[in-house]
Parts: C-alpha cells; structure tokens; sequence
C-alpha cells in the first residue's frame, strides 16, 4: 500500500472504507561512514513494514529536516524551523483536503521533534483530525531494546548501523568510541561540532551483529504497527 505504487482512483476507493495514513519523516545529513539518508531510509522502511498488513497507505518519506549542527559535513541539508514546521501543516492539509482523518508521522529524526508541537496546533485547528507522532528508534519497547543489547549507543553508531543503511564498500571502524559530551558540543556551531565529533558518531560501537539488529527491528515493527492498528 505504497502511495508510489498506488494512482489516484485506488486511494480514493480506499478512502470509502478507511481514513488513515502513514507518512515517514526523515532527513539527509552525515551518518558516518554510514548514507547520508539513514534517518530517510529507516524511517520509510519501518513505515512500510509496520503498515504491510493493515493495508494502510504509506506516503513517501519527507527527506529533509532539521539539522543545522551537521552543516559542516558535505551533502548534509538543514530546512529553516519555520520551513520545515509550513511543510508538515501542509502535508496535513493536503491529507485533510483529501479525504484522510487520521496521520500518523514515523519520524526517524531528533531534528525533526518540532513538527510534532506543529501537528498538535494543527489539530487544535481541525478537531475532527487525529494526528500521532512517533519517533520509531527511541520508542519505549525499541529503546529498552536498544539498551538491552548495549547502552553505549547513540546518532551514527551501531544502532543506526543495518544491512540497509550500509554502503558497498565501506569498512566500519572496530572500537568502541567513548561517547561524546553532548551539553558541550551543543554550545557549539557546525565547525566546531565537526572539530568535537570528527567521523561523526556521537559514541559507541560503529556496527553489531545483523542478529542484534534484527531483534531491535523486529520490536520496531511490532511497536509501529500496533500504533497504526489501534487508534
């Protein structure tokens, strides 16, 4: 139930029957020695998987966010707040417009956490709409998964780290990097949070077992799907 893999008439057949929708939140910035669209291709990957099932149509990921602290990493992109807070008013408006009553966001962003104060004002505006906002990796029962396994984990480490959002080719580093003073670099701008993070992972261990990343999805598509089936 791919929105890109949908026309126009089978949506509007599916709208007599249903009102939901799920649209992924993503963003293009340095991942380490990972793809610059980790947060894109995770957030539209569980997004898909979770809603399999249920028949419930994905739209297709909104790529860019929030995320000025990477700009001095090449092929990193940062939206303005006050752009990025419009585009997803207008994602629900066009949804709205359309026939959908019921949104739920898979973001797979940090950056992105302002677009929820967004929906929640959007929906004191358009009270017959229900909107869901759901930051799919640290998520209570993915979380508590992700910690399970090992608590040293954070952006750019082995936690983001699945056979989907490595490149051919590339090696991972094997130590385990202490973790980053967080307060610290956020007193900083772009070059200096380069000069701190250096590679770009906040801290930890830069890849695990594909065992270990399956478990922590598998718990990722459970707990998203159960917030697309029950609303």
């Amino acid at each position: 139930m791919k929105i890109s893999e949908m026309n126009w008439l089978q949506v509007e057949q599916y709208l007599k029957t249903d009102d939901r929708a799920v649209v992924p939140l993503g963003c293009t910035e340095q991942h380490a020695y990972l793809s610059l669209s980790v947060d894109s291709i995770l957030a539209e990957r569980v997004a898909s998987e979770a809603a399999a099932p249920t028949g419930v149509p994905v739209f297709p990921v909104q790529a860019y966010g929030i995320t000025p602290y990477f700009m001095a990493y090449p092929g990193t992109i940062s939206l303005k707040a006050e752009t990025y807070l419009r585009i997803i008013t207008d994602i629900l408006d066009s949804l709205k417009r359309t026939g959908f009553r019921r949104i739920l966001f898979v973001n797979g962003h940090g950056g992105n956490t302002p677009g929820h104060t967004a929906a929640i004002e959007w929906m004191g505006e358009n009270p017959e709409c229900r909107v869901k906002f759901h930051n799919w990796w640290n998520a209570p029962r993915t979380f508590e998964k992700v910690k399970e396994i090992d608590p040293v984990a954070s952006h750019a480490s082995w936690m983001e780290n699945f056979p989907w959002t490595r490149l051919p080719g590339i090696e991972q580093p094997s130590h385990q990097k202490p973790m980053v003073d967080l307060e610290r670099m956020r007193t900083f701008g772009p070059e200096g949070v380069r000069e701190i993070l250096q590679d770009g992972n906040f801290g930890g261990y830069f890849q695990r077992s594909d065992e270990d990343m399956n478990a922590i999805w598998s718990v990722a598509i459970d707990e998203t799907r159960a917030l697309i089936e029950n609303w």
